[in-house]
């Protein structure tokens, strides 16, 4: 499931933006690079299969980021 550029929501409340996607150089895994939009000069990666999961937060299921 690949994820699409665009601005996101953590479940913690900061917004990102996803730049675009990339493939790990040794196991080919799908990985997200974005960029925190509160400190522009922070980009991040994480793999998608993170970026993808719900998460257990105050005891709720939830995901771990939402598109906004």
């Amino acid at each position: 499931m690949s994820v699409k550029p665009g601005k996101y929501r953590h479940f913690k409340g900061n917004e990102y933006e996803v730049i675009t996607t990339a493939l790990h150089s040794e196991t080919l895994e799908e990985m997200v690079v974005y960029r925190d939009l509160n400190n522009p000069g922070k980009t991040w990666v994480r793999p998608a299969e993170m970026w993808h999961e719900e998460i257990e937060h105050d005891g709720c299921q939830v995901n771990r980021f939402t598109p906004i």
